[in-house]
């Protein structure tokens, strides 16, 4: 009996410990809920689940950009079109009263875009390229010059070969017009006769001897091609009639200016 009275005690004893072991042990989860817990007013551990959100706040979250534009087209084509099959009163306002949003949203869009553009000198393309009247002109004088004097110096550098045909018309047409242009800003052109006829205004023609074929020139008459002197590569310029001021600004903006730099 005293053996069995000494080990219920034991058990008594050892209960307490037992729970205070359980509080004072390292326990994992959130420190507000677990400070909580060894004040004894949560038996776990844990914090409580969120309640589970609906499928329409699920898909609203996940939602883009995009899928709501798409959204918004849906919406105002089935509104459109249920006010034309049914056109009652009510159906027409609610297709006016939804277009007038989208426009209101379009519109200020639209005001914030020119101001960023005014703002932010380094997105506004009209200061590259002015649309207004008196910026385009001082734009175009002030590029007609800038060109001008390229081309006085092109002749240091570039050459022209110029293939013609004596049966092709267009090039009757053009010889006289590359004439003016080489003699004007002092260019070397080597006329290259393609069918071995002779040009009146390219009098010291050489007829093709495979040229055409090296510098990888279509078989079409007239054609124009740059040689850079420096570098050793061909630059086509252009193939058919072209008027002198059209020749000057290819030239202009094959040696240059970089692709893109003026749009």
């Amino acid at each position: 009996m005293s053996g069995a009275g000494e080990d219920e005690a034991a058990q008594e004893q050892a209960q307490p410990e037992a729970v205070q072991a359980s509080v004072d042990a390292p326990v994992q989860g959130d420190d507000f809920y677990c400070g909580q817990r060894r004040l004894g007013q949560w038996f776990y551990c844990e914090r409580p689940k969120a309640p589970p959100k609906t499928p329409q706040a699920v898909q609203q979250a996940q939602a883009s950009a995009t899928d709501r534009m798409k959204a918004i087209t849906r919406q105002l084509n089935e509104l459109k079109n249920k006010a034309i099959l049914e056109p009652t009163e009510a159906n027409v306002i609610a297709y006016v009263r939804f277009q007038r949003e989208q426009l209101d949203r379009a519109s200020v869009f639209s005001d914030t875009w020119q101001r960023a553009l005014w703002q932010n000198p380094d997105i506004d393309y009209t200061l590259q390229r002015p649309v207004s009247t008196v910026g385009k002109r001082a734009w175009t004088d002030n590029r007609s010059a800038t060109r001008d004097q390229a081309l006085a110096r092109i002749g240091q550098r570039y050459g022209m070969f110029y293939f013609f045909a004596q049966s092709c018309a267009a090039c009757e047409v053009f010889s006289p017009i590359l004439r003016s242009v080489a003699d004007s800003h002092r260019m070397t052109v080597m006329a290259v006769s393609t069918d071995g006829g002779p040009s009146r205004s390219f009098p010291n023609y050489v007829v093709d001897s495979g040229q055409r074929e090296r510098m990888g020139v279509p078989l079409a008459t007239p054609a124009l091609v740059l040689f850079d002197t420096v570098t050793r590569k061909t630059v086509p310029i252009g193939f058919g009639v072209m008027s002198a001021d059209e020749i000057m600004e290819r030239i202009f903006m094959l040696t240059n200016t970089k692709p893109g730099e003026e749009f």
